[in-house]
């Protein structure tokens, strides 16, 4: 029988898994969603290295799975990554999983793939659920090309800042947030993108899974009268449409009118958040613009 990938058919699986690391990914909300072959390794493998044991034993529990645990996560990280390469050295099979999801998308489980390669251990991924792209499918939005971009900053001036450095990328972008961020962050987006077509994603697969889909501004006016959602958030944002450079005199107006209420180098940051215009550029602008108030 013809094998495909590192393991083949679950159903014409060796006993023993291959030693190494498989990467597995498992549902993202509904305990339905993951495959047969994740299954058949997470029985098989010798441990399962794992962010939070309590969240993945209710996994287990659920598809009557005994494999012993390791507590795997950024905080212990750097103690465990060589006392797992070391298990798997010996021929030793570890299932690396996160909460939910495919791990090393937006946690650190990249070191531990990294340092197996250094160290010549086997490593292999089952692929599954992923919210980003549950999302962007979910979304409306163009799919042929975007660009997952993580958690947006707390603050408003380095989300600002953030969107100001994305504003350009011919992209769908895809973020995630915190809920009770939301309402602030689309408010910020919705001034440095303007009106870009997006989707709210939440409680994705789960049983009050919804996307509300409009412009940035209409959904920033929406979260701000309603509050923050519930659930897990994802944010999809359309690419860029084909928008007008600002000229010399759009970059001045804009300026002058942030000059009146913060200072210099927040001003500058401000608008070349807002144009995409180089920040050093921007900044001796807003220096000479100040010059000439004072000398009026």
């Amino acid at each position: 029988m013809v094998q495909s990938g590192a393991q083949g058919s679950p159903l014409a699986a060796p006993s023993k898994l291959a030693g190494g690391l498989h990467v597995v990914a498992t549902p993202i909300g509904n305990a339905a969603d993951i495959t047969l072959r994740a299954l058949d390794t997470l029985k098989r493998a010798d441990a399962i290295a794992c962010e939070d044991t309590r969240v993945t034993a209710k996994l287990m529990g659920i598809h009557g799975i005994h494999t012993p645990f390791v507590s795997y996560h950024e905080h212990n990280a750097v103690k465990m990554r060589p006392v797992l390469i070391e298990r798997m050295k010996k021929g030793e099979a570890i299932a690396l999983v996160t909460d939910a999801g495919t791990p090393l998308v937006s946690d650190p489980g990249y070191k531990l793939v990294r340092e197996c390669v250094a160290e010549g251990v086997a490593v292999t991924t089952l692929p599954g659920a992923s919210a980003p792209l549950v999302a962007l499918v979910l979304s409306g939005l163009p799919t042929d090309r975007f660009l997952f971009a993580g958690f947006l900053p707390n603050k408003s001036s380095a989300r600002r800042a953030t969107a100001g450095e994305l504003k350009g990328v011919p992209a769908t972008l895809v973020f995630f947030e915190s809920p009770q961020r939301l309402p602030e962050s689309l408010a910020d987006l919705a001034d440095i993108l303007g009106p870009r077509e997006a989707a709210v994603a939440r409680e994705l697969t789960k049983l009050y899974e919804e996307v509300r889909r409009g412009t940035l501004p209409e959904l920033a006016a929406h979260y701000a009268e309603a509050g923050p959602p519930r659930g897990e958030v994802v944010l999809v944002i359309g690419p860029p449409g084909e928008e007008a450079t600002p000229g010399e005199a759009d970059v001045d107006a804009l300026l002058r009118e942030a000059l009146t209420r913060l200072s210099v180098r927040d001003a500058a940051a401000d608008v070349a958040a807002r144009t995409g215009q180089h920040k050093r550029t921007v900044y001796a602008r807003a220096l000479e613009l100040q010059r000439e108030e004072k000398t009026k």
